[in-house]
């Protein structure tokens, strides 16, 4: 399988597309559905245990851990701003950092364990639902209408990836996949140093709300959107190459860390902006 910088598609193992021949009976996102007549066996019942993964198996994991996280995100966010109301911050940090440490301890398991599961994805999904609308509920009270923005701008920007990576507009070449990764832990390697020296008081303008702020937010979502592109063309690889239909849980696990981290940044910009 090719590289890509989402840790979650990291060392999958092969799936079984040598057993259905050169082409496999699923295709990817941009095959025809059906396969290619001659080639092959049959893809094996709907209702097998291990039939090979589908696009509409990716969709519906994907769905539902989408559905999970916005669910306890809107209770959370309610909950958020009640409490903000009232100018209890206390429990709201501590819901916030235990949501957050939650969904790291789940991400790093599913990871490392490197094994589909669904409870564990939806889990991950909940608490990552949790730790971004307690953190929406306080933007929404500073500046209200920021959370429908924020969200409807992370629909768009997945929906345009997708359509990028479906009309064959941007080709997931190895030279581009190489630059999406570099870019990507640049990116990483920026921010974490941010926070560290931010902690000695030293300011390097990369999350103040000023004008570079903006332009590395700015830099940050591009660099998240592209990942997107890396995200599908490796469901793409996992369906065609016949992994079983529960690697679903997988895919969908990696489209929602990306779709995390780019909520989280256009909720930065927009905030950015508010200020100006």
């Amino acid at each position: 399988m090719r590289s890509t910088s989402n840790p979650a598609f990291r060392r999958l193992p092969l799936g079984n597309n040598a057993a259905y021949g050169q082409y496999g009976p699923n295709v990817g996102f941009n095959q025809p559905q059906g396969g290619v007549p001659g080639y092959g066996v049959p893809q094996a019942p709907a209702g097998s245990a291990d039939r090979p993964m589908t696009v509409d198996d990716v969709v519906i994991k994907t769905g539902l851990s989408l559905g999970t996280a916005l669910i306890t995100g809107i209770i959370a966010a309610i909950w958020a701003q009640g409490e903000a109301a009232s100018k209890a911050m206390g429990p709201i940090l501590g819901v916030m950092i235990g949501a957050m440490l939650v969904g790291l301890v789940l991400s790093l398991v599913i990871i490392f364990k490197q094994k589909p599961s669904g409870p564990l994805t939806l889990l991950y999904s909940a608490a990552e639902g949790v730790f971004l609308g307690a953190i929406t509920g306080l933007f929404e009270m500073l500046y209200p209408g920021i959370a429908l923005q924020a969200i409807l701008g992370t629909a768009g920007v997945f929906v345009a990836m997708l359509v990028v990576y479906k009309t064959g507009a941007v080709k997931v070449t190895p030279k581009l996949t190489k630059w999406i990764i570099g870019a990507t832990a640049g990116a990483a390697i920026l921010m974490l140093a941010n926070l560290v020296l931010g902690l000695f008081g030293v300011n390097m303008g990369l999350r103040d709300g000023g004008t570079l702020a903006i332009i590395f937010s700015l830099v940050v979502i591009g660099i998240a959107a592209f990942n997107f592109l890396l995200d599908f063309d490796m469901a793409d690889r996992m369906i065609r190459e016949g992994m079983p239909a529960k690697w679903a849980w997988f895919a969908a696990f990696g489209l929602m860390t990306t779709l995390v981290w780019l909520y989280l940044e256009i909720l930065r910009l927009l905030s950015y902006l508010q200020n100006d």
